[in-house]
């Protein structure tokens, strides 16, 4: 019995010892900052603007992908076209109008939104904040729709420094309450997300999110767990 229990206590201890080594991806620190004054708005889209992410995991900080995104195409609709290192060609982000997800792809599976919903808020100014209610149908399955609820709110300007360089950005978060899903396994499904937003580049400098979801018999206490990802500036123009 004492051997058996001084082995458990070492299989313990190793295992501890192995969580401490793992370090999660730190929460981002900016520089508060005030309303800036006027109010900026945010860049228009040109084709051949593009952004270049890190894409890390947060609970180990490992590199999942280097995501390079690009405007191909403005008018009617914006067309910003997705590529990942390691994940190859993604799909297209369309954009109708500008700051509007008609189609998005950065959560899995990739939406296409009944009526368009705005990426960022639609008053860049701290304490703004607004629901929105659409449906959205998965990309490549027209034949089914689903719910889906979204609050931003706009919490403050910070000065936050990534590879890219440093940026003034508006902070906001978003949170997606109970969404439907086309997984018939899933009853219930959230997801959160904090980003950065630069209006000098007209696109997230950070974002950091998450989703958790339950089954039949399942407790939101052990929830299973989507991707937790930040994505962060590595490069633009």
């Amino acid at each position: 019995m004492q051997r058996r229990l001084l082995r458990s206590a070492s299989l313990l201890t190793a295992s501890l010892m192995l969580s401490a080594c793992i370090a999660s991806q730190p929460y981002p620190s900016g520089v508060p900052a005030t309303q800036p004054i006027p109010t900026p708005a945010a860049r228009a889209p040109k084709i051949g603007q593009e952004w270049v992410y890190n894409v890390r995991n947060v609970f180990n900080q490992e590199l999942v992908d280097v995501v390079t995104e690009r405007v191909v195409a403005v008018g009617e609709q914006i067309r910003i076209q997705r590529s990942g290192a390691k994940a190859g060609v993604l799909p297209d982000e369309i954009q109708s109008p500008w700051g509007y997800a008609l189609q998005d792809a950065h959560w899995s599976p990739p939406q296409k939104f009944i009526k368009p919903i705005p990426l960022w808020p639609e008053q860049l100014t701290v304490g703004w904040n607004q629901f929105y209610k659409t449906g959205y149908q998965v990309l490549g399955y027209p034949d089914g729709t689903y719910y889906w609820g979204m609050s931003m709110k706009a919490t403050q300007w910070e000065l936050i420094k990534v590879p890219a360089g440093q940026f003034l950005t508006l902070k906001y978060h978003d949170e997606m309450p109970y969404f439907g899903s086309n997984d018939v396994f899933r009853v219930g499904n959230i997801r959160e997300e904090d980003i950065w937003f630069s209006p000098e580049i007209g696109r997230w400098v950070i974002r950091r999110g998450f989703g958790r979801y339950i089954t039949n018999g399942v407790f939101w206490a052990n929830a299973y767990w989507e991707d937790y990802l930040q994505w962060e500036l590595v490069s633009w123009k």
